[in-house]
């Protein structure tokens, strides 16, 4: 995976086009330290199945606040894809309630 940007700098009046390797965590390629990176990876991975289920479902928001046991201004929130307010644990939580069996796989870390 590439990722492109653009530098600053012209020569001879055109934009200079510099390829950047993608280290496949768009958090990390964004500038977040390494270790956070994963963590809001695995959060915005579990985060887009509970959207997923809920759509396939065809819940509305009440109804699938229902089912999960909390507030639709807080559905809203999984919804409009607020990260930053659902730790992994209320994510896991939320996916048993929706019947999901949760599990981990170990990878071989890949140094970037």
């Amino acid at each position: 995976m590439l990722e492109i940007g653009y530098s600053h700098s012209r020569a001879n009046g055109y934009m200079k086009l510099e390829i950047i390797p993608s280290t496949g965590n768009v958090f990390r390629d964004v500038g977040f330290r390494h270790e956070e990176a994963e963590h809001l990876l695995v959060r915005a991975d579990l985060m887009i199945q509970i959207q997923k289920l809920i759509a396939a479902r065809r819940l509305k928001q009440k109804a699938a606040a229902k089912t999960l046991g909390m507030t639709q201004p807080r559905i809203s929130d999984l919804l409009r894809g607020r990260i930053d307010l659902f730790s992994t644990d209320a994510l896991i939580d939320m996916l048993a309630r929706l019947g999901v069996t949760i599990g981990l796989t170990r990878c071989k870390y890949l140094a970037h």
